[in-house]
């Protein structure tokens, strides 16, 4: 649905609601909520229910006891499974769905009405809380609307995560990619193999700025999830509707495994957890007790994730050791192998054949692509529409996420105010733009597009305050991108202003639209900016072999 000129402008008039909702008419008068105003829902779609008494109470001191007659909660059929309506009259309040999550995103806009002290934790003085009269009809434009956090290269302590779990609902983002394990880093207990969090989740010390420079905090940097942290964040986001997907990097990006585990490498040599950024040319041997050890791992993450999804890499893979190793190359004539390459193609397929094999669906990088993937494959492009467009008309599920688009790490402006200044300019504007379906797709391969997400890679985010920086409102503005059929840049900053002062109640440390504070910059830590040119360059240099 798109939305005419006039509801856009209701939509600004109607509490500056974010993302964009399809279709909004205003009415007149407001509804006022007391301490009386019952909240009542059909037992199906009690859970939105339970989440808006236990976000509001603390902040308003609105009790909504069950009952009829205030705000109703009420299922309906013919509607998607995330489609809600919302109808305000200054009598009452009701979210009509077909589905749990169709509810749960009525009460995210209902709340997004009231004053944005709603969002707070905690009374902060009396006020009389009201929303406008209004009629929402809204439905998300994609299924997958993700972010992927990087917990790897800087880990996020569980409560800092378990607040973005609730910063992606209240943007009505449905998908947390947890980028697990790399080179410098291991963050999940595996039972059978404890030394992959003893020694793999902790560096020595980390690098202070961008790789060029050769400088280093000094500083030891680790952590992990439990398995019991682990369910209680995939609880938690489950009752927001977010689907946790777990990585676990194959073969590449794995020397913190190595680490612990020596015998996953190619080499004599024992190696240290990566203190470096980039890409590390230590990968995993090709030996049946490697693949065995990995299934192993995999094992342990199935019974800890139970979403469809489970990503297994397949990114930034060099073959130099694989070209040395005797081993390698005595697996690639066993098995009539034409080189490094397709040995690669060979193991990530018994990873995904073992993950299609249990019911799930395996997820890859678009490097998979260059050897063929078997059906149920589903693809992460990151290297732009040329994977995206291949990967759709390869038959395989697409989720878009284009580096110079929708990576968050990348800088937010010009200028060496920003804080650990990489790649190109990924503007808000841009961001809101970011259409994830490239052209030329024929109407069955624009279905392959499952939707998109924001990466927010850590290497050069250090703690949860950066992150904030870097992801606020650049988020924001991608919610709306996967959400709303709108592109009304305008219409979208004028919301911005009122959602703001949202993110103020919750304390997140979003970048001012002026640039950022003297406590958000980062002078210590240089950085290495790119024009748009060069990385238009890597990307072609990088996609140059393929073939549609």
């Amino acid at each position: 649905m798109t939305a005419p000129a006039a509801s856009r402008t209701a939509a600004t008039a109607a509490g500056g609601v974010v993302p964009a909702p399809a279709r909004v008419i205003t009415g007149a008068g407001r509804f006022t909520f007391d301490a009386a105003t019952p909240l009542a829902a059909d037992p199906a779609l009690a859970r939105a229910a339970a989440w808006l008494r236990e976000t509001l109470g603390p902040a308003t001191g609105l009790p909504l006891p069950e009952g009829p007659g205030g705000v109703e909660i009420r299922l309906t059929d013919g509607l998607g499974p995330e489609e809600y309506r919302l109808t305000v009259t200054p009598a009452s309040v009701l979210i009509e769905a077909t589905a749990p999550a169709g509810a749960f995103y009525g009460a995210q806009t209902l709340r997004q009405l009231l004053d944005p002290a709603a969002f707070r934790a905690g009374r902060t003085g009396d006020r009389t809380w009201t929303v406008p009269a209004v009629t929402i009809a809204d439905a998300p434009r994609y299924a997958w609307r993700g972010c992927l956090i990087d917990v790897a290269r800087h880990y996020l302590p569980k409560n800092d995560l378990l607040r973005y779990i609730d910063l992606l609902a209240t943007h009505k983002l449905n998908v947390l990619h947890l980028h697990l394990t790399d080179d410098q880093g291991w963050r999940l207990e595996i039972r059978k193999y404890p030394r992959l969090t003893e020694v793999g989740a902790w560096r020595r010390e980390s690098p202070r700025g961008a790789k060029r420079h050769g400088l280093f905090d000094g500083r030891p940097h680790g952590g992990f999830y439990s398995q019991e942290d682990i369910r209680e964040i995939v609880s938690y986001a489950a009752d927001r509707f977010v689907t946790v997907v777990p990585e676990i990097d194959l073969p590449g990006h794995t020397q913190a495994a190595i680490a612990a585990y020596p015998q996953l490498g190619n080499l004599d040599t024992p190696l240290d957890v990566r203190t470096e950024w980039g890409v590390g040319e230590n990968v995993l041997n090709v030996a049946d007790e490697t693949i065995a050890f990995f299934t192993d791992v995999l094992d342990e993450v199935l019974e800890l994730f139970p979403g469809d999804y489970v990503c297994v890499g397949g990114d930034e893979v060099p073959k130099t050791q694989w070209n040395e190793s005797v081993p390698a190359k005595e697996r690639i004539r066993e098995l009539n192998l034409r080189d490094a390459e397709e040995l690669q193609t060979w193991l990530m397929r018994h990873f995904t054949d073992y993950l299609l094999a249990r019911g799930r669906k395996p997820l890859g990088w678009d490097e998979l692509l260059e050897g063929g993937l078997p059906p149920g494959v589903t693809v992460a492009a990151w290297r732009g529409d040329k994977c995206a467009t291949l990967a759709a008309r390869s038959g395989h599920d697409v989720v878009v996420s284009p580096f110079a688009e929708t990576y968050l790490d990348f800088r937010q402006a010009e200028g060496d105010q920003e804080p650990v200044p990489i790649g190109s300019v990924t503007s808000l504007d841009a961001v809101h733009a970011f259409d994830p379906v490239p052209a030329g797709l024929t109407g069955e391969e624009r279905g392959r597009i499952l939707g998109a997400q924001a990466a927010l890679w850590t290497e050069h985010i250090d703690s949860p305050r950066l992150l904030d920086y870097m992801a606020f409102p650049r988020l924001a503005a991608f919610a709306e991108a996967v959400w709303s059929e709108e592109r009304d840049f305008g219409g979208f900053l004028a919301r911005l202003a009122v959602h703001e002062k949202r993110l103020d109640a919750l304390g997140v440390e979003y970048r001012p639209a002026g640039g950022p504070h003297p406590w958000q910059r980062r002078p210590d830590a240089p950085g290495h900016p790119r024009t748009r040119a060069e990385i238009d360059g890597k990307l072609a240099a990088w996609t140059a072999n393929l073939r549609f």
